[in-house]
């Protein structure tokens, strides 16, 4: 491949990290997040999934819809009400809206100074809706059909 090449075509304009260097920047990514399907899965199997769920929003928000089993620990309110809730021997995991908020991130980093170990859940409550999860609004347990271009429709997940 000539340099000419790697200089105009837009993806490899910067040049791609050394394996080394890409191997600890993927492996640190999956130190700081997890996906809604693999929560899930934890959720729903039948031991103690062993971490807490944090929804990070609003009442208003929550009561919208929120993950069953999850947590209401609004960001504004950890400071004041992590310790009477948690216990920082057990993992946590937050999410808010979806990939377009940074909330979970915020409720993230307010409990790592805390002292809490810490995951985001990377697409929030629109993935989790949008992969057909079941979520509880204040009216009872509802889901939607999952979407096509967010989860498979005919597995039993994406093989990821």
């Amino acid at each position: 491949m000539s340099t000419t090449a790697i200089t105009t075509n837009p993806v490899l304009r910067v040049a791609p990290a050394a394996p080394p260097e890409a191997a600890a920047y993927f492996a640190a990514s999956l130190a700081f997040h997890a996906d809604v399907s693999d929560v899930a899965a934890a959720l729903a199997a039948d031991a103690d999934p062993g971490f807490v769920l944090i929804d990070s929003r609003s009442t208003e928000s929550w009561d919208q819809g929120h993950i069953p089993g999850a947590l209401h620990l609004p960001t504004a309110l950890i400071p004041a009400q992590a310790a009477q809730l948690l216990d920082k021997s057990i993992p946590v995991v937050t999410y808010c809206w979806g990939p377009a908020c940074n909330g979970g991130t915020r409720a993230a980093l307010a409990l790592a100074q805390l002292g809490y170990q810490v995951k985001e859940m990377l697409g929030g409550f629109e993935y989790w809706v949008r992969e057909g999860f079941e979520f509880e609004t204040w009216e009872g347990r509802t889901r939607r059909d999952a979407d096509a271009l967010t989860a498979p429709v005919d597995a039993a997940d994406c093989g990821c």
